[in-house]
């Protein structure tokens, strides 16, 4: 792979992920999500709930499973249904590593949200108007803490060097790996648990969602609902779900002979300071060149991007605009919300992980529902059926309302 050029104060620390974790509308676990995402498979249907039948928007991709079944009923009840994602995926991926031997000094989790307990804030507040404050729970503060995620996660693994929780809106999950892996390189942890998590769907979010105009209102076709880069998208659809990976220091995982699903190569992160909602092909610009310079890689070395493609109408052009501008039209592109719909704040974390998948496969999942490619979008976006090919190194962008924008470039090991 061609370098390129470094940052002055870039440590030589390769950084690998060693270990993965995941909850979303397609599975209940990394594997089953995974197979699924290859398989075109659907996780958006309707809402049949009583409550969601007055809403402009009835649709949502809800879990394929319930987080409090794999935990003791006593602790699932003290915790909002975020952070139980964020405990369950987090015990996945730890498992998944092989569970490694590391000094809690040295040990940190880094795990975003978008929104937080949202749930819990608006159940409680349920509680107290209807009946009163004696009803409302004791637990309430630590389930709607923004950061209550991370330190779940840090409580039940024992890590010691540091809880952190990025509110990046839909940036969230990436912004935590690539905080991870500054952490590591900056020689603060040997070991980075990180990734993303959410849980909102509940009428306030979808409604308020609905009224800018940012959901699509395919209601009697939930399963065709997102359709990123797709001539006629109108929105994305709202999900639930959470993706964890572990960050470890190459050397220390050698030593304990663990292995390597991909290298953490580079991350890029630029601030739009233009629009509170609005897609901004300048900071996305500057996100993806600086992920290529922090990893070290030319342009034509990419060989995949998973995008961010929500399938809102200006989202999506912007993106491959960004993408052409930084990278060319030859990488081969995904977009998996087609299938989870949008995860907020836990969307970067798992389109982290399928682009890495992607590169120890060597197959990249279809589009789904991508029938008519927006001519506006000059990129080669797989349609159909998945594609198989080697590539060295992937792409893998995430941006949030209020200008986040957050690139990472992972290799082949």
């Amino acid at each position: 792979m061609r370098r390129i050029g470094t940052r002055r104060d870039r440590k030589t620390v390769d950084v690998w992920v060693t270990g993965l974790g995941a909850m979303t509308p397609l599975g209940a676990d990394m594997p089953s999500t995974w197979a699924a995402m290859q398989n075109g498979a659907n996780g958006i249907g309707r809402l049949e709930e009583d409550w969601a039948q007055e809403l402009p928007v009835r649709i949502a991709a809800r879990l394929s499973g319930n987080p409090a079944e794999s935990m003791d009923r006593t602790e699932a009840r003290r915790l909002d249904r975020a952070e139980q994602i964020a405990v369950v995926t987090a015990r996945e991926a730890w498992t998944d590593a092989g569970a490694p031997e590391v000094d809690p000094e040295r040990f940190a989790v880094v795990v975003g949200t978008g929104i937080g307990g949202i749930t819990s804030l608006l159940g409680q507040n349920h509680n107290l108007e209807t009946k009163g404050p004696r009803r409302v729970s004791p637990h309430t503060v630590p389930m709607l803490m923004a950061n209550g995620p991370a330190a779940c996660v840090s409580m039940d693994l024992g890590a010691l060097a540091g809880a952190h929780a990025p509110v990046s809106a839909c940036a969230s999950g990436a912004e935590a790996i690539a905080l991870g892996l500054d952490l590591i390189r900056a020689g603060r942890a040997d070991v980075v648990v990180a990734g993303g998590v959410e849980a909102s769907v509940h009428p306030l979010p979808l409604t308020a969602f609905a009224q800018m105009m940012a959901l699509s209102t395919a209601n009697d076709d939930p399963e065709g609902a997102c359709r990123p880069f797709d001539a006629k998208r109108n929105g994305f659809v709202l999900a639930e779900g959470g993706t964890v990976v572990v960050l470890e220091r190459a050397e220390h995982a050698r030593a304990r002979g663990g292995r390597a699903y991909a290298a953490a190569l580079g991350a890029g992160i630029s601030s739009s300071a233009a629009h509170i909602t609005a897609s901004d092909v300048p900071g996305q610009v500057r996100a993806i060149t600086r992920s290529l310079r922090d990893a070290g890689v030319g342009p034509r070395d990419v060989g995949h991007v998973h995008a961010h493609a929500t399938s809102t109408p200006q989202g999506d052009v912007a993106e491959a605009r960004a993408i052409v501008e930084t990278i060319g039209t030859h990488p081969v592109v995904t977009a998996t919300k087609s299938m989870t719909g949008h995860m907020l704040g836990a969307s970067g974390a798992a389109g982290a992980a399928a682009a890495l998948l992607a590169l120890r496969d060597g197959k990249v999942p279809a589009t789904r529902n991508l029938r008519d490619l927006d001519p506006e979008v000059e990129l080669d976006v797989v349609m159909g059926e998945p594609r198989t090919g080697q590539w060295q190194s992937a792409l893998a962008n995430s941006f949030g309302f209020g200008g986040h924008n957050v690139s990472l470039v992972f290799g082949r090991v």
